[in-house]
């Protein structure tokens, strides 16, 4: 059977300063989307398709692309993989894009420009996140068994183990009943003090240190395609307008969808901790984390063993 991890790659990195989806911070000068592949590669998925910049087609080849396309899935089968561009050019043709926009539109833009890459049950991840061992393992089993269209899933984490001291982020707060997602909203601006204690500074709202909340780890069946198209193109008609920044988010897009029963999203708990790279104070932490892992032999000296 084939299962897909589909990286989200595509994106500026703009709080970080740079392109953090490429900076090598493993003890080899790995890239955190190696530790997603790999770990993705020994739950059993068979299949990678990279959403990037076009200008970053050559790099990725470089980095691991290459690498992969000659490894053998868990299963005995060749490794697929495949890439995707995530420009203006997937933008429907009735909306005028704003001269002053540089950035695409977000997480449901970047998913659809999978969209003819990618015809099977599949994980989608951010590709500046480090979500765990046990996660992939969770949601692999899930995918498997992902019955038909409506419905999907996604990994959980608690919002203290997912928050930066050095500034705000963005997380999709979560409730959750009886093992299923009720509903999703995204707080945009999340902010993590030095007591523990954290605040949505959006909604001048404190937040539960135990809130779990959306790190973009979605399971979904490939009938999700036209659902992510039509809120997109209402997206683009009713809501991002002139604004140059205006961004079509994945986890609001589920909520509209659970909302109008359209969708049943299973939550799955993994005993993995996230960590990520939202600014550049970020990658110490980040890096003494996977020295860790190494040390501890959860990763061999070299992921490309």
């Amino acid at each position: 059977m084939k299962i897909s991890l589909v990286i989200m790659a595509a994106g500026l990195g703009s709080r970080y300063g740079g392109s953090k989806q490429v900076d090598g911070i493993g003890p080899n000068n790995e890239i955190l989307m190696e530790y997603s592949i790999y770990d993705a590669l020994r739950a059993g998925f068979n299949k990678i398709v990279f959403i990037i910049k076009p200008e970053m087609e050559e790099l990725m080849h470089r980095i691991c692309g290459d690498y992969l396309a000659n490894r053998m899935a868990k299963d005995g089968s060749p490794l697929e993989v495949r890439y995707v561009f995530q420009d203006f050019s997937s933008v429907p043709a009735f909306y005028k894009i704003p001269a002053e926009r540089t950035k695409p539109f977000g997480t449901v833009h970047a998913l659809l420009c999978a969209k003819d890459a990618v015809s099977e049950p599949f994980c989608v991840i951010n590709a500046d996140d480090y979500y765990g061992v046990d996660a992939y393992q969770t949601i692999y089993r899930e995918l498997a068994a992902l019955p038909h269209s409506g419905q999907a899933t996604m990994v959980g984490y608690l919002l203290r183990n997912t928050a930066s001291l050095h500034g705000t982020v963005s997380r999709g707060i979560c409730q959750v009943r009886n093992g299923k997602l009720v509903s999703v909203r995204e707080a945009l601006k999340v902010q993590l003090y030095p007591d523990g204690t954290l605040k949505d500074l959006t909604e001048d709202q404190p937040l539960s240190p135990d809130t779990v909340v959306s790190m973009n780890f979605w399971g979904f069946a490939p009938s999700v395609f036209p659902a992510l198209n039509d809120y997109f193109e209402k997206f683009l008609r009713e809501e991002a307008g002139e604004n140059p920044k205006a961004e079509c988010l994945l986890p609001v897009m589920v909520g509209e969808q659970l909302k109008e029963g359209k969708l049943s999203v299973s939550v799955l708990h993994s005993s993995a901790r996230w960590f990520g790279m939202t600014y550049r104070e970020d990658r110490e932490i980040v890096a003494e984390e996977l020295r860790r892992l190494h040390e501890a032999g959860e990763y061999p000296p070299s992921l490309k063993e």
